[in-house]
């Protein structure tokens, strides 16, 4: 209370008894009167309080005041976040790029020995100037050899990949003669199969090998987002030439004479253009032999003025291909469908593609052919997906049930189970528009 106010009702209290009216109580009129003019004049002259500081409109307030639009907010980030989830690629690993580049070589026909001291060691030799390199390694085997390169972390992956191609272009004038061009890679997980499909058929595997070819594997290669589809346990259609050693010394011929023969008389070469009057029309020579009986008439080299055939040297037959890879299902040979997805795609969504292709390619393949999943990726990530759903809804509700025990008000405990999913779905939004 200010200190005007204390003098005044001190004036107000009641007067003593035998106090008299007249010049007194005129007396008081007069002090009142004066009091009241002084406290006039200090409140005038005190200083006024500061006026509030005006504060602006928060998100907060905005919603309370707006419950509608709080509500059209939450609505359209919660559909969004549906939509993108949609479109959020699922796959069982992080698509990490490792500064990890692999370097192939292949010489076929040579041993182990001479593709460590021909052509392993000289790329080692070579990569190893490369700076930034964290380890090398590389293994060798028959034809093939094949080198490892990890790069620090910090390392760009394609830089990483352009000083290794650069390095290794220097060197190959030095390679063996018949080695072919080093193949460089770059690591990727998506390269791992996501799927695999057994073909089998009661009859001839190189039948098998040819329908699985000409009608499911080049069927499967255009589903969406397939990056390559490799068959194993093939047995391809090829024509064996088994060359008799002895009939060849009678006539002093070698194993290459026969394989330039075979080479130089059965290809096809282009013939150049004729011009007519209305058209022009393009040549080809046509070398090529139409039946397996038409190699045994293929001149091979010319002995005493007579010309020596491929029959008179060896036996042709038509067969398959030297095999290198055996594929079982049920312990009955069968052809293996390797299906690898590109990178970046959505794991689960490549493969219920492909299923769906396979159902409809079984009206096109024979009744006999049986195609069956022997590797599903998406099983595995289907699981741990319903696996994460399980303990979303487990947390929501031991959430709902803490926030209950201690607020003990069920509009609190329902504003919180509501603000918790409408933040985990928005979040969605964001982690789409990020490209994950």
């Amino acid at each position: 209370m200010a200190r005007g106010d204390s003098r005044l009702r001190m004036l107000l209290f009641p007067l003593p008894i035998g106090w008299g009216e007249g010049q007194g109580e005129g007396r008081v009129r007069r002090l009142c009167h004066y009091q009241v003019r002084r406290m006039a004049s200090e409140n005038h002259n005190s200083p006024s309080p500061p006026p509030a500081a005006t504060r602006g409109v928060g998100i907060a307030d905005l919603c309370i005041k707006r419950p509608v639009f709080a509500t059209m907010i939450n609505l359209f980030l919660v559909v969004l976040g549906w939509f993108s989830f949609k479109d959020i690629g699922i796959d069982q690993f992080p698509n990490v790029e490792l500064p990890i580049i692999t370097v192939t070589t292949t010489l076929p026909g040579a041993s182990p020995e001479e593709m460590e001291t021909s052509v392993t060691k000289p790329l080692e030799e070579i990569i190893n100037t490369i700076q930034g390199i964290d380890e090398l390694g590389s293994t060798t085997l028959e034809g093939v050899s094949q080198i490892t390169v990890t790069f620090l972390l910090e390392r760009n992956r394609d830089i990483a990949a352009q000083d290794v191609r650069d390095k290794v272009n220097t060197i190959l004038a030095q390679l063996p003669p018949g080695t072919q061009s080093p193949i460089i890679d770059k690591f990727d997980l998506d390269a791992v199969p996501v799927l695999s499909i057994s073909v089998s058929a009661p009859r001839d595997l190189k039948e098998i090998t040819y329908i699985t070819d000409k009608f499911i594997k080049q069927n499967l290669e255009t589903v969406q987002d397939v990056g390559s589809v490799t068959m194993i346990g093939t047995r391809t259609r090829a024509v064996q030439v088994t060359v008799d050693v002895e009939k060849l010394r009678a006539y002093s011929l070698t194993i290459d004479d026969v394989r330039k023969a075979l080479a130089n008389q059965n290809i096809e070469l282009p013939g150049g253009r004729m011009n007519q009057p209305s058209r022009e029309v393009v040549l080809r020579t046509l070398g090529r032999m139409e039946a397996v009986k038409d190699f045994n008439e293929l001149i091979v080299a010319n002995f005493g003025g007579q010309p020596v055939l491929l029959k008179d040297v060896a036996r042709v037959e038509d067969s398959v291909e030297e095999p290198r890879t055996l594929s079982k299902a049920n312990g009955q040979n069968c052809v293996t469908l390797i299906v690898r997805k590109q990178s970046g795609s959505n794991t689960v969504k490549v493969i219920d593609s492909v299923k769906r292709r396979m159902e409809e390619l079984k009206a096109v393949v024979p009744t006999d052919f049986k195609m069956a999943v022997i590797r599903d990726q998406s099983r595995f990530i289907k699981r741990s997906l319903e696996e994460i759903n399980l303990h979303l809804i487990l947390g929501a509700i031991l959430v709902a049930l803490t926030t209950f025990f201690f607020l003990h008000d069920w509009r609190g405990t329902v504003i919180a189970c509501v603000a918790i999913p409408t933040s985990i779905i928005s979040t969605f939004v964001l982690i789409r528009a990020m490209g994950y």
